[in-house]
């Protein structure tokens, strides 16, 4: 299982240290296109230091994000406690090469809630959420994507109710409005939007997270060119400094549906280095 801890390890690293090859080419894109020169500016500086953290293997940002993995494998592949057991080691490992930010609070239930039970050193005990496992078609993969997910898109990201009212066009507004009010305040703009629909909180929230490992920035269908367009024209800009670039791209995720007169919808508005994301094949 060593070469299953080294892969692992590597996406760890990767994924706190480099852009996705779609980030930096919506980057480059919001560059071409930006009228304020603040917000050019601000863009031309993201960039600059992406570039720099992935030559240096160095944290894009100080908040390094928790681990969130997503797995996806086929009929003929197998998961097992040792596989893992090696995934979660990793992990372990990945963190503390980055280094991550030790954030991982000590005590019992009540002394991690309220920070009273101290903060450890190790940025390897930053344990990853509870992994999410999909089936695929293709019956020979075992594929491990690799999220990183900072505190201030998860302070301003929402998982809510919509009463659609049999209206596509209702759901739109309210995540529109909902984003709109998280992009003012997340502060490192730009923002990419990732966005699942489904029938409970949790189902709402895999799907977001799903969004951010399937979603294009290159690639935006009607409903997502829509919520960015309509974003963009609260002229929050980079860092809050106006223009025309707030959101880069947005990812929805519509999962399976049920005959009610509500959607669940989680709303994650990404920060200027986000989708923090590395994939491999196991």
């Amino acid at each position: 299982m060593d070469w299953v801890i080294k892969q692992v390890k590597e996406a760890i690293v990767n994924a706190g240290s480099t852009f996705s090859a779609g980030l930096k080419q919506a980057y480059c894109r919001a560059i071409s296109a930006e009228t304020n020169a603040l917000t050019g500016w601000g863009l031309e500086t993201l960039l600059e230091n992406a570039l720099l953290a992935e030559k240096n293997r160095s944290p894009l940002c100080d908040d390094t994000g928790i681990p969130h993995l997503f797995i996806e494998i086929g009929k003929n592949r197998a998961l097992d406690g040792a596989t893992l057991e090696a995934i979660y080691v990793g992990v372990a490992q990945g963190l503390s090469e980055l280094p991550g930010r030790p954030m991982n609070i000590n005590g019992t239930d009540s002394q991690r809630i309220d920070q009273s039970g101290g903060l450890s050193p190790d940025p390897s005990a930053v344990m990853p959420a509870p992994l999410l496992v999909k089936m695929i078609e293709d019956p020979d993969i075992l594929r491990v994507h690799v999220l990183l997910l900072g505190g201030g898109p998860s302070i301003r990201a929402k998982t809510y109710r919509i009463y659609h009212r049999r209206s596509v066009e209702r759901v739109k507004d309210e995540i529109v409005e909902w984003a709109t009010e998280s992009v003012k305040l997340l502060g490192c703009t730009p923002a990419t939007l990732a966005i699942g629909i489904g029938r409970s909180h949790y189902e709402a929230a895999a799907l977001m997270i799903e969004a951010q490992v399937y979603g294009r920035h290159d690639k935006q269908n009607a409903i997502e060119k829509e919520i960015t367009e309509r974003v963009n024209k609260s002229n929050v800009g980079v860092l809050g400094l106006g223009g025309e670039t707030s959101v880069l791209a947005t990812f929805v995720n519509v999962g399976p549906q049920r005959a009610s007169g509500v959607r669940i919808v989680c709303m994650r508005p990404c920060c200027c280095v986000e989708p923090r994301l590395t994939s491999l094949e196991l």
